[in-house]
């Protein structure tokens, strides 16, 4: 198999130049690391078997992690940078982005409607995933002199595992892929969708103007203007760190949430009668093959996963270093908290977003990505429901940047010390205009190289791991029937 992909890379080096060799050698990469179903198999696996190893604790302790975070259990001397709400609110504002408008239209558009249910297992057995993941990030954190946290997979691997060598080169390598994939997934995509939306808003202010810096290639003002504000908003913020980061995403993302899915409820309230058909949809294709995405089977599984993941990124390790900047003492409380992050993102707002998209008939356009999801929206909301989309494309992209560039800067200070930080937070501003200039399609393939990259490492620790979770699990939930925990 490797053979196989090093003697195509070989063959595509010699067969074209430039920007077309470029897109073909990560569409190669991408496809042997998704197609070969390595990453989905590791990725639903894993999330099935922490399922059953922790006896469905994603059903058993719903309940309890609502009450976490609104606050029933907190303590106020607890260690710890930020509360379970506003822990949430960051692994969330990283989440809610583009992959709920235009990761949604994306993975309907190539796998059909039958990806959405794809999507849907994801999210279920990636509770599990993230339910484990974030436990072992408070359980294995680093508290500096300061007060404040670092952690994520890069340290309870390195920390965690018993044979040390393995833990580091596993704990570098997450570290390492989730730094540069910081630059794609929470980067560079958000940026391009920007863009996206609103060229759909404003096409005339989208090819108006511009210049070409090389022969193929435009760029317009409308998207070098879009990626310079973005880039200054960003910098704003991510210089103050975790609790400006929280503090902004708290505030953010729930509005956002609000605003967004009062628009999709209205849309599936006016068309209530197309809905049963738009689920019967997703079921059907699920497992029969559908026209627009390939005509495989296969390929409704591939994009529902990929898609599923980069909406919610379970397995990919993201999330939990913001799960371990939280103020607790009890790492299995803040597992159970994190298990929320999928339900809401997938299973909710994705899942409005898809009927959207279907009671419309959205997905029978032209339009691909964002432009879709907003088609979707003009369509249900009597021709204004775009400016809903444009505007919650925006608040989601930043929300996910801000984000994301806590967890890049986490990993490049596990690489390179302290020093790396500053360094890091001036690079990641300035590849956002990059991104905002960029082609979609060589930017969602980057993105989805490194999201597998990066879940690799941390799927392989947290099955070899599962033992410590288990344990953890048993004895919190031993004391907690005791009463030791008092609910306020």
């Amino acid at each position: 198999m490797f053979f196989r992909l090093y003697s195509r890379i070989l063959m595509l080096r010699f067969s074209e130049t430039g920007m077309e060799y470029l897109n073909t050698l990560l569409d190669t990469i991408d496809g042997f690391l998704w197609k070969s179903w390595i990453t989905i198999g590791l990725l639903v696996g894993t999330g099935l078997f922490l399922t059953v190893r922790l006896l469905f604790v994603q059903i058993r302790h719903l309940g309890h992690a609502i009450a976490c975070v609104l606050g029933k259990y907190d303590q106020a001397e607890e260690s710890g940078d930020i509360s379970h709400f506003k822990a949430l609110a960051t692994a969330l504002s990283a989440t809610i982005g583009t992959g709920n408008i235009a990761g949604v239209a994306t993975a309907i558009a190539l796998g059909g409607p039958g990806a959405v249910f794809w999507m849907w297992i994801t999210a279920l057995v990636g509770m599990a995933t993230k339910f484990t993941s974030c436990t072992l990030a408070v359980k294995y954190r680093k508290v500096h002199d300061d007060g404040s946290t670092s952690g994520g997979p890069m340290y309870f691997l390195s920390m965690g595992l018993k044979n040390k060598k393995l833990g580091a080169f596993l704990g570098g390598s997450f570290a390492l892929f989730g730094m540069i994939a910081s630059f794609g997934i929470g980067n560079m995509v958000q940026a391009n969708s920007v863009v996206g939306g609103l060229g759909y808003l404003l096409p005339e202010a989208a090819h108006t103007g511009g210049f070409t810096p090389w022969e193929g290639f435009t760029i317009s003002w409308m998207s070098l203007a879009t990626g310079l504000i973005l880039s200054c908003l960003t910098g704003i913020v991510i210089l103050g760190g975790i609790k400006r980061i929280a503090n902004v995403a708290g505030v953010i993302v729930p509005f956002m949430c609000s605003f967004y899915v009062i628009g999709a409820v209205i849309i599936l309230i006016l068309n209530v009668t197309a809905i049963p058909a738009a689920l019967a949809q997703i079921v059907k294709y699920a497992f029969t093959p559908y026209a627009v995405g390939g005509g495989v089977f296969g390929t409704a599984i591939r994009y529902g996963v990929a898609r599923g993941v980069f909406s919610n990124e379970s397995g990919l390790g993201s999330a939990p270093i913001a799960h371990a900047a939280v103020k607790t003492n009890e790492p299995v409380r803040e597992g159970t908290v994190a298990m929320l992050g999928p339900f809401i993102d997938t299973l909710i707002i994705c899942t409005m977003t898809a009927l959207v998209i279907l009671v419309t008939g959205a997905n029978l356009s032209e339009f691909d990505g964002g432009a879709m999801t907003a088609h979707a929206f003009e369509k249900g909301l009597f021709g204004y429901g775009q400016y809903l989309v444009g505007f919650g494309l925006m608040l989601f992209a930043y929300s996910t940047i801000i984000a994301w560039s806590y967890y890049g800067d986490r990993c490049a200070e596990f690489l390179f010390g302290e020093r790396a930080i500053p360094i890091y937070r001036w690079v990641y501003v300035g590849c956002l205009t990059i991104g905002a200039v960029g082609g979609l399609r060589v930017i969602w393939t980057i993105a989805d190289i490194f999201n597998a990259l990066m879940a690799l490492p941390n799927l392989i620790g947290l099955i070899l791991l599962s033992g410590v979770v288990a344990r953890e699990t048993k004895r919190y939930c031993a004391r907690l029937k005791n009463g030791e925990f008092k609910k306020k």
